[in-house]
């Protein structure tokens, strides 16, 4: 429809992502489409380097626009993408990279997929390469942010499922503070201000503690009155981290 190859259209057309088409992506971090076209646009080269069907291919671009043909380069005996981009100086003022910024993300998409193995090196003047690989996901994303605390129990409790194909995966633990640490993703992108994702998960935690005290008969009536766990009581002291995959977030 484009004229273009499905390569050039997704680095140098806006909104031309596969998250639009339902048969492309089971899910998608982002809305708009925009990400790796911006990316594009904004540096003075870039160039990607795709491996499939056993031949490697690449193209060439500067400030978005193509400035090369599709490139054939020979056999591929593996697939994949690799994009090398340069920022323009002419737009950013500061074109410097901070490593523990992306060394944080990327550690934090490793735990969330977990199996995933992602490589980060800095070639730069003090030349330094990290691995991250967390088999145990989100239990060991929990001994991470529990660094320093005194948990209550030694293995976090981690729980999956999945409704209306809609995957939730939790892990959580409680150590001896009085803090709670809750951090809920969607699509692996942190909802710092929450969301219903969240508030279902704090409703679901209180009740099902107290439905457990309830039926084993551990909360002692006061004055006639039985007692129960409120929100707080059941969130003091937990490190917990809620991930779900949703067809179609609504980010805000």
């Amino acid at each position: 429809k484009e004229g273009k190859s499905g390569l050039e259209l997704v680095m140098t057309v806006l909104h031309a992502g596969g998250k639009f088409d339902k048969d492309s992506y089971k899910v998608s971090g982002g809305l708009h489409g925009v990400g790796v076209s911006v990316v594009n646009a904004l540096s003075k080269e870039c160039t990607v380097f795709v491996k499939r069907d056993g031949s490697v291919f690449s193209q060439s671009y500067k400030c978005g626009k193509t400035t090369t043909e599709i490139e054939k380069h020979g056999y591929a005996d593996s697939t994949g993408t690799k994009v090398v981009f340069y920022p323009d100086g002419s737009i950013f003022q500061e074109l410097t990279y901070f490593f523990d910024v992306i060394d944080e993300r990327l550690r934090e998409l490793a735990y969330l997929n977990s199996g995933i193995k992602i490589v980060l090196t800095d070639e730069r003047e003090e030349k330094k390469s990290v691995k991250h690989y967390y088999e145990g996901g989100l239990s060991e994303f929990i001994i991470h942010l529990d660094e320093g605390r005194k948990p209550v129990f030694e293995e976090p409790i981690q729980i999956s499922g999945e409704r209306e194909n809609i995957p939730v995966d939790i892990a959580l633990r409680y150590n001896d503070g009085y803090n709670e640490t809750i951090l809920a993703f969607v699509n692996n992108i942190n909802t710092i201000e929450g969301g219903t994702h969240l508030s279902g998960f704090k409703t679901a935690l209180t009740r099902s503690l107290n439905k457990y005290a309830t039926q084993n008969n551990l909360f002692k009536p006061v004055k006639g009155k039985t007692l129960s766990l409120s929100g707080d009581d059941a969130r003091e002291g937990i490190t917990a981290v809620l991930s779900i995959k949703v067809p179609e977030p609504q980010f805000e």
